[in-house]
C-alpha cells in the first residue's frame, strides 16, 4: 500500500530557514545528464534521462524518461575538453522538443569537437 505526504513548508533540523514545498519543486532540475563525448559516447550520471545519442562529432541528443509538459522549458550545457582547450555549447540550431534536449561542443575557433565532458540541466514543468 501507497504512503503520502503532504506538507506546505520544510525548515532545517532547527526549526528555522522554512521554504514552501512548491518553490523546491519548481525550482528543480527535471533533468540533467553527465556524458562523456570521446571514442563511444556514454553516459557517466543523470537524472531523468533515458538515454543519449551520438549525432556526430560534437553533437548529442539527451532524451527524457518523463516528458516536459512543454518545450519552453530553460535547458543549460557546459562542456570541458581536458586535452582540447577551451570549448563552448551550442545549441546547433534544432528546437528542443518535450521529450529530447540537444547540446553541441566547439572549439572556440568553431570546431565541433568530442570533449571528455558535457553536460546538461533542464528546469521546467513535467507532463
Amino acid at each position: 500500500m501507497a504512503s503520502e505526504l503532504r506538507v506546505n513548508t520544510l525548515k532545517d533540523a532547527s526549526g528555522n530557514n522554512s521554504i514552501a514545498t512548491s518553490f523546491v519543486a519548481g525550482g528543480s532540475a527535471k533533468a540533467w545528464v553527465s556524458l562523456n563525448g570521446t571514442g563511444t559516447a556514454a553516459i557517466r550520471d543523470s537524472f531523468n534521462t533515458a538515454s543519449i545519442t551520438d549525432a556526430g562529432t560534437g553533437v548529442y541528443f539527451s532524451t527524457f524518461s518523463s516528458a516536459m509538459n512543454n518545450a519552453s522549458f530553460s535547458g543549460g550545457s557546459h562542456v570541458i575538453g581536458l586535452s582540447n582547450g577551451d570549448l563552448v555549447a551550442t545549441g546547433e540550431a534544432t528546437a528542443p522538443t518535450t521529450t529530447t534536449f540537444r547540446v553541441g561542443c566547439r572549439t572556440v575557433g568553431g570546431t565541433l569537437l568530442d570533449p571528455e565532458y558535457a553536460m546538461t540541466n533542464v528546469h521546467g514543468d513535467l507532463a
